[in-house]
């Protein structure tokens, strides 16, 4: 019976723990004319747990109106290489990803809601974002950097209108009327409780209905394929 107490005692305890651990997301993007990088990093308990997705090619396909995104996974505070892989999206994908997207909305009663809730518990901080641009055209340029401080405004107002923003954004975009350039780089940081992440899954499931979805993407639709498979056995 001790030992019984003992296991139940532990058991709820790391329960405790894993549901008041905190999740750090980093992203990190770089955009400079033709050349595209994306780095997010997921860190938890001082980075004990660390998980590093690393895009350092994201361009369009030569031969074919696809985009390409080569992607390097990797693991651990040593961040030992994990999987290292090439993708290419086209309009099909684009396409099947919002018949996706439709198939989870008819099957989730309130998933705005359920998303609105669980935003209003992440943090997000260390904003910056730098632009600089140019068209070769001292007007032109004028234009397009008038509209991207309107574009910015209104994304920084809707993350601070979802999220908790605990710090000033750092926003600049400078123009370059000289020459033609276009080069970005955003970075930020969100934080996470594992509780309500579990908190919000549990809602999707509690609040799904009609059966199951019917996805086109990989490798969704290989995951309907089997259900749908199971339930004609």
């Amino acid at each position: 019976m001790k030992w019984v107490l003992l296991a139940i005692l532990v058991f709820t305890v790391l329960a405790f723990i894993i549901l008041i651990t905190r999740v750090k997301i980093n992203f990190d993007y770089f955009h400079d004319n033709d050349d595209d990088h994306l780095l997010v990093t997921v860190k938890a308990w001082g980075g004990l747990l660390k998980y590093k997705m690393d895009v350092p090619v994201i361009k369009v396909d030569d031969n074919s109106p696809a985009i390409v995104a080569k992607k390097k996974t990797k693991t651990g505070p040593q961040e030992t290489l994990k999987k290292e892989e090439t993708t290419q999206i086209d309009n099909k994908d684009i396409l099947n990803s919002i018949h996706d997207f439709r198939e989870i909305l008819t099957h989730i009663v309130g998933l705005h809601k359920i998303i609105r809730e669980f935003l209003k518990k992440v943090t997000i901080c260390n904003i910056t974002w730098h632009t600089m641009v140019g068209v070769g055209d001292a007007a032109a340029t004028a234009v397009i950097t008038g509209a991207l401080w309107a574009a910015k405004g209104g994304v920084i107002g809707m993350l601070s209108q979802y999220m908790k923003l605990t710090e000033r954004p750092i926003v600049t975009i400078t123009p370059s009327f000289q020459q033609p350039i276009s080069s970005t780089s955003f970075t930020c940081i969100l934080q996470i409780r594992v509780g309500h992440a579990i908190l919000a899954g549990i809602k999707l499931v509690k609040y799904w209905k009609g059966g199951w979805p019917h996805f086109k993407l990989k490798p969704r639709s290989a995951i309907s394929s089997e259900n749908s498979n199971s339930v004609k056995k």
